[in-house]
């Protein structure tokens, strides 16, 4: 049975600007219980009027005693409902229940082995010690009146804590990250043992309430959709057609950063086999005059997305009775470039959005991906009965090969980075394990090298190849390629495509590097 989401129940997680905050509602959905984001300033009155089956408090930067570090409505306490609080929502609830938070003599950043009592419900099942994630500097000294302490780590007494009479429920560590054991135990324990929940939501649920949110939200009006070919844009125009069909409309720009071949190809798989409303704008040799010159990476990013709206205005003008405009954001993106999701988090890179339109083109947003993760996102183009070979698909930075060219982009290089990423993707679709691999692509560098071809020295370009896997982009880990496809790769680069002679392979994890190198 599945429930509407009015009535179905819910965990609520207050952010307090987490990197992880997310990470925490994807567990939950995967219990198949409908999880949701608020601000931490929500207050307790207007979570009366749709009761959450328990509530969590994230991680987030700051430190409780700090000035302007987030708060609580205190009210929330008096629920009645369950209250799991993570690392920073572990302090602050510590503070605001009469406990004492202190500056740790010691930061705890990475792996540390708990010491658990397997009485307490959080821990129910699981063995004495196990390792998990931390990532605090301040630590509670004092526990508030009803507290018990449920877990110790080397450098903290209180790793722990919990007031089961009224299911309070405290964690100075991060059960939602891959590097804690058992974390996804702890949560189900949380969600199910504590909370009560059933496991009553997936992702068909999510389709229905999308598509009955985006018919309640757009009415009879028209869409413009940038679509980009790639997963995320091409899974909400499958999703927006089938909430509201040939009022759609798709503006595709060919900036001429795009992967060998892609323009044409997404030509003929969405206004050919698919169907859909699509309007092509050439405009290559306009972003490569706009990028003459630049080679700081924000400042690319940045004349990347100024030429990308100028063209999008252009062509979106030509709509006149289109009220929205609808994007193929992703959390991934969200938390990446903006300092204020729900919570007070910090921004990483700036991201390419159809954002700062003119004044004349007063569209009202339509984003119905921005809390889902890349392989959620590829669930939902499943369940919609899109083509695997689409949504298989590698993601690729909006502001496209102009990122994977290091420094100045101009034409001549791009044909180069094409060129060698093509015979990077040939190869890599050989392994039997590809679809396993997360990205696997080619990056220009900006320097020259000395080499020798034909008994004739030659001074060219070096190329370097990413390879990660990962299951949502925010944390990856660099491929083990096999020696032979690598070699292979390096042969066909450097012999097939003129002006690159050296090759080398990045096996750099996220973090500390990013995927992308710029």
């Amino acid at each position: 049975m599945k429930n509407t989401e009015s009535a179905r129940q819910r965990i609520v997680i207050l952010d307090y600007g987490s990197q992880y905050t997310h990470l925490i509602a994807r567990r939950i959905r995967e219990h198949h219980v409908y999880s949701e984001i608020l601000p931490f300033g929500t207050t307790a009155e207007s979570l009366r009027a749709d009761m959450p089956k328990g509530i969590i408090l994230s991680g987030g930067p700051n430190s409780v005693f700090a000035d302007g570090a987030p708060s609580i409505d205190r009210e929330i306490f008096e629920l009645g409902v369950p209250v799991l609080g993570i690392c920073y929502g572990m302090q602050l609830m510590a503070q605001t229940l009469g406990g004492k938070v202190v500056a740790g003599t010691v930061r705890e950043y990475g792996k540390a082995e708990l010491k658990a009592d397997c009485a307490s419900g959080m821990f129910a099942g699981l063995p004495e010690k196990f390792v998990v994630w931390m990532s605090h500097g301040d630590r509670v000294a004092e526990l508030p009146a009803g507290f018990k302490p449920a877990a110790s780590s080397e450098n903290c007494p209180y790793a722990a804590a919990c007031d089961e009479s009224r299911r309070f429920y405290a964690l100075q560590f991060h059960p939602e990250v891959a590097h804690t054991q058992f974390g996804e135990k702890i949560i189900s324990n949380f969600v199910f043992a504590i909370c009560g929940c059933r496991a009553d939501w997936d992702m068909g649920t999510w389709i229905e309430d999308s598509v009955a949110k985006l018919r309640a939200e757009i009415g009879d009006e028209h869409v413009i959709l940038g679509l980009s070919g790639g997963v995320d844009s091409s899974v909400v125009a499958v999703l927006l057609n089938k909430a509201i069909g040939k009022r759609l409309h798709c503006i595709f720009v060919d900036n001429g950063l795009l992967r060998h071949g892609e323009a044409a190809e997404v030509e003929a798989m969405f206004a050919g086999k698919l169907g859909l409303d699509l309007h092509v704008a050439h405009a290559a040799q306009r972003f490569y005059k706009a990028l003459c010159g630049a080679e700081d990476p924000e400042t690319k990013r940045k004349i990347i997305g100024r030429e990308f709206v100028t063209v999008f205005a252009e062509e979106a003008r030509k709509f006149q009775n289109c009220r929205f405009l609808a994007q193929g954001t992703i959390y991934p993106d969200v938390i990446e470039s903006s300092s204020s999701v729900n919570g007070p988090s910090q921004t990483i890179k700036s991201h390419h959005n159809v954002g700062g339109l003119p004044p004349d083109l007063k569209f009202s947003l339509v984003e119905p991906l921005r809390d889902l993760f890349k392989d959620e996102v590829r669930a939902v183009g499943r369940i919609l009965g899109m083509d695997e070979s689409l949504l298989s698909r590698q993601p690729f930075p909006g502001p496209g090969l102009g990122v994977r060219v290091l420094g100045e982009v101009n034409a001549e290089k791009v044909r180069l980075l094409q060129e060698a990423d093509l015979r990077v993707q040939q190869e890599v679709r050989k392994l039997p394990d590809y679809g396993k691999i997360w990205q696997a692509f080619a990056v220009l560098l900006p320097c020259r090298s000395v080499g020798v071809m034909g008994d004739q020295r030659t001074y060219e370009y070096t190329c370097a190849i990413r390879c990660v896997n990962s299951i949502d982009a925010m944390t990856a880990d660099w491929t083990r390629l096999p020696y032979d496809t690598l070699a292979t790769i390096s042969n066909r680069i450097i012999n097939e495509v003129r002006g690159i002679n050296r090759v080398v392979y990045d096996i750099s994890s996220k973090p500390p590097a990013t995927i992308e190198w710029e």
